[in-house]
């Protein structure tokens, strides 16, 4: 036998051996789902709690630096809508950017994907959230998750004067089954004064065409910007996407597999903004984060997760969060890849 073809079959036997061999491993490392406990989500948030002290509150929004930085929720919603929580699973803050999956929702409901994208991408970013991407250039933001997409995605949505952010407020108690979630005054007001920069970029758009009403249209981004509700409620959207728009007690008012793609598939490409690609190799999950401290989770066909902990890392995700979330990924192989 030709020397070199040995030596090549038993190389590949042993590569075979040996992957064959990891697999196993990994797969004794993989622990059984049906074995989620409130317990594990405990275990897991005591052991990330700390990571708040390498993070910073966001105070850019007066209103958001007075939060707690050592407060810290984590939520799961199962099989048959189970749900699982650990940590200050009472304690309420804003959405910010993860309002923008339910603005998409409804304006793509009420407009058509082909009418919505006509007037921006569908491209991920490395760029921060808060970046002008290429409204100058091309005149069209990259993305319906990053600020100038998300400002234009509001202003699709119809209606006069605040009706647009009433529809985005609805939607979310539907999701979430909960009727007493609203809006902060306070923070929305330290968004309004402070906003700026997303007042340049919805003066862009308009300039561009792109934007034809005033800036009652940017009042009803920064209204849902400052919805509050808990790390349940996040669990709970994040269920109603992974689950083709079907509620967690399963309800299929709005059940549409499209649009839970759609969703999901910008989550996944732009939902964690300039970390979203080493995001998607870490944890592989459709996630949407906001400078609240929340990010909610999609795990396609199985659950919601949602996390809070409002110090954030430089790209402006909540790091304890992420911690949490990438813990319970690999401890239960929720990773689509």
């Amino acid at each position: 036998m030709n020397k070199n073809i040995f030596s090549f079959s038993a190389k590949a036997i042993c590569t075979a051996a040996s992957l064959s061999l990891h697999t196993v491993v990994y797969a004794q490392q993989t622990a059984d789902i049906s074995t989620l406990s409130e317990k594990t989500l405990s275990t897991i948030l005591e052991k990330d709690r700390t990571y708040y002290t390498q993070g910073k509150v966001a105070d850019y929004i007066p209103e958001l630096g007075k939060m707690d930085a050592k407060a810290i929720a984590f939520s799961v919603v199962g099989k048959d809508g189970k749900i699982f929580n650990a940590g200050d699973v009472h304690q309420k803050f804003t959405m910010q950017s993860i309002s923008k999956i339910i603005a998409l929702m409804i304006a793509v409901s009420e407009k058509g994907e082909a009418n919505v994208f006509d007037k921006m991408g569908y491209f991920g970013s490395d760029k921060p959230f808060n970046y002008f991407s290429n409204l100058e250039t091309t005149g069209k933001p990259l993305n319906p998750m990053m600020n100038a997409g998300a400002i234009l995605t509001t202003s699709l949505i119809s209606g006069d004067g605040e009706k647009p952010f009433l529809k985005i407020l609805d939607m979310v108690r539907f999701i979430t089954k909960n009727k007493t979630i609203d809006y902060s005054k306070t923070v929305y007001e330290s968004e309004k004064s402070t906003g700026h920069r997303n007042r340049g970029m919805f003066y862009l758009m308009k300039n561009n065409g792109l934007i034809s009403g005033n800036e009652d249209q940017l009042d009803n981004y920064f209204r849902q910007c400052s919805i509050e509700l808990t790390a349940e409620d996040l669990a709970k959207i994040g269920y109603f996407f992974a689950n083709h728009c079907v509620r967690f007690d399963g309800d299929a008012t709005y059940k549409n597999a499209e649009m839970a793609k759609l969703v999901q598939s910008q989550m996944l490409v732009a939902g964690m903004y300039e970390f979203s690609g080493e995001y998607a190799r870490t944890v592989g999950l459709p996630s949407k984060s906001g400078v609240g401290g929340g990010i909610t989770v999609s795990v396609p066909g199985r659950m919601g997760i949602g996390v809070f902990s409002p110090s954030l890392d430089q790209h402006g995700n909540s790091l304890a969060g992420y911690h949490m979330i990438l813990d319970l990924v690999k401890q239960y192989n929720l990773s689509l890849f």
